[in-house]
């Protein structure tokens, strides 16, 4: 509910707070008094019309704030996301704060609890809180995707509506991913194609860590295997096997110096560092000697290692990273392609996957979209007949009310299933009937809603409803039927009404009047509770002018009497 709304330099309202009750509130004043501003404030608070025309004249700055009280937690969760706050569903009530600034510049500002926000927020947190009717461009109902949603609260089909949506979100997602698949079908085969075709090529060489280290060593020992042989021969004659050898003059000097240190003992570890070199020769002689015989040329050897070195370097030509590449990098990418060549077939496996998937949830989504419309096709065959009893409370008894279906192929179904949905009116015989957004006169639409939220009430989740022009045409005896049922429609929500006719007023829980004074040249409205034996004069007043009298003011006391009966 709306709490209070705050007022500050807005046409002829200077400033003005105004604290609303539950149940009915009416609002009455003289014509002038700034009643339509008062419906002008709502719709600049929430966002439902430019506000440049509103300033007071000579004023800076104006503003509208309004204090909500959120009760419902359905109704807090979709504020939050509205307007990106944090309020809490499981303390309810919870408060919320709208304010909107305008300058003389033209420019406004918004803001929700204090942090800013943006005019789109604004106008779909109109929607969320406040339904006006009388100035019919900005209903929440003349829309024909708030009457499908009104529709579906009547039928009580909304878990429907919802199984609905989930399964029509899932189809959509499948469908695209299958459509990006396919897509994408004839590229990712001839990716598929070309690095299935670079696996088999490394797979088939076998590459291994090291390998090619070894094979690069043992292939310059092949290549140089006679130069090899040849000079190791020479090396171990030198050393050992040919006249005048290391090993032979060496073993002259250790029999020359033996001698001496027999003679210099200081000789002798000389002497035994040299027989220790000569055997060193010695043995490196002997396994000179082995090595060189074991020197024999395979050619079948050398053309086999060739042969793997070859293989190596075009796979590192092709794979490896750049220059300088090497066979770790070929295995690298064998792995990488590895994980690519996996992904891409189960890419495939997926098209596969969803084509399987497809038939089945479109099977469930035309059985649930069947109840969905079956649901409300039942619910507008009960709603037309119990609205139009309604209207003909209301003074409408010839309207006839109608729901249009329009019902859509499965392909070009909505999230809200596959009905298209609009309420349509005949207010006079022999009219075809319309949609209900072209109704011209404002007192006839406020009827219509007004009879439409008394059968909706209890399923409709907007918690104030404005109503203007309401009694617009209408005398008192049908005022007193339109008390009642606002009366009766206060009872699930919070109701302000703007009248003229006492036999409305009557009904108010709550009773406002708009007071209209000049003070030095300028007009100043001024907003004031009536109770008791004010709204007693206020309701004589409405009776008959300024000319009331004992007898109006007992007239504006039966009125109260007979509403607190009815």
């Amino acid at each position: 509910m709306l709490r209070e709304l705050h007022i500050n330099n807005l046409a002829v309202i200077e400033d003005a707070r105004v604290e609303l009750g539950d149940g009915l509130n009416c609002i009455t004043g003289q014509t002038g008094a700034g009643k339509s501003l008062f419906i002008g404030a709502f719709e600049v608070l929430l966002g439902m019309r430019s506000a440049g025309d509103l300033l007071r004249d000579g004023a800076a700055e104006g503003r509208v704030s309004g204090v909500f009280e959120l009760n419902d937690p359905d109704m807090i969760e979709q504020v939050n996301a509205t307007a990106d706050l944090s309020l809490d569903p499981a303390h309810a009530p919870e408060e919320l704060l709208i304010t909107r600034k305008l300058f003389a510049s033209g420019r406004t500002s918004v803001s929700v609890n204090g942090q800013p926000a943006t005019l789109g927020m604004l106008a779909r947190l109109g929607e969320l809180l406040v339904d006006v009717h009388g100035q019919h461009d900005h209903q929440y109902l003349l829309k024909p995707h708030n009457q499908l949603v009104m529709l579906d609260r009547f039928a009580e089909c909304e878990p429907l509506r919802k199984r609905f949506g989930s399964l029509h979100r899932e189809l959509h997602e499948l469908r695209q991913r299958r459509a990006e698949l396919e897509a994408s079908a004839t590229l990712r085969r001839q990716q598929l194609e070309l690095y299935e075709f670079q696996a088999e090529e490394i797979d088939a060489v076998e590459p291994t860590v090291g390998e090619y280290a070894e094979l690069d060593a043992r292939y310059r020992v092949l290549s140089n295997l006679e130069r090899i042989k040849r000079e190791s021969g020479q090396a171990y004659s030198v050393m050992y096997e040919s006249e005048g050898s290391v090993a032979e003059r060496m073993q002259v000097v250790v029999g020359l110096l033996g001698e001496l240190s027999e003679l210099d003992g200081e000789l002798a570890p000389i002497v035994e560092d040299l027989r220790g070199a000569l055997a060193q020769v010695q043995d490196a002689s002997f396994s000179l000697s082995r090595y060189a015989s074991r020197l024999d040329l395979d050619p079948a050897e050398i053309e086999e290692v060739e042969d793997r070195l070859n293989a190596l370097n075009r796979l590192i030509q092709k794979y490896g990273s750049a220059a300088g590449g090497s066979v770790d990098d070929v295995l690298a990418y064998r792995d990488q392609i590895g994980e690519e060549i996996a992904k891409l077939r189960s890419q495939s496996d997926d098209l596969a996957s969803i084509e399987d998937q497809l038939a089945p949830l479109e099977a469930q989504l035309n059985e649930v979209g069947g109840q969905l419309s079956a649901a409300r096709q039942a619910a507008a065959d009960k709603l037309c007949p119990a609205v139009e009893a309604q209207l003909g409370e209301l003074g409408m008894a010839d309207a006839k009310l109608a729901v249009s279906f329009e019902t859509l192929a499965q392909g070009g179904a909505l999230a809200t299933g596959f009905d298209e949905v609009e309420l349509l009116i005949a207010t006079n015989p022999g009219q075809s009937p319309k949609p209900l957004r072209r109704i011209a006169s404002g007192g006839e639409l406020s009827r219509v809603m007004l009879a439409l939220k008394s059968i909706l009430a209890q399923s409709d989740r907007i918690s104030v409803l404005v109503f203007d022009e309401i009694d617009a045409n209408i005398g008192g005896r049908m005022g007193t039927v339109i008390g009642g049922k606002l009366r009766a429609l206060a009872q699930h929500h919070q109701v302000l009404c703007i009248t003229h006719l006492p036999q409305i007023a009557a009904y108010a829980g709550h009773h406002l009047k708009l007071l209209k004074n000049v003070d030095a040249g300028r007009a100043r409205t001024e907003v004031h509770v009536l109770l008791d034996k004010q709204r007693i004069d206020e309701l004589a007043e409405m009776l008959a002018g300024k000319s009331k009298s004992a007898t109006t003011r007992k007239q504006a006391r039966e009125l109260l009497s007979l509403a607190e009966k009815n």
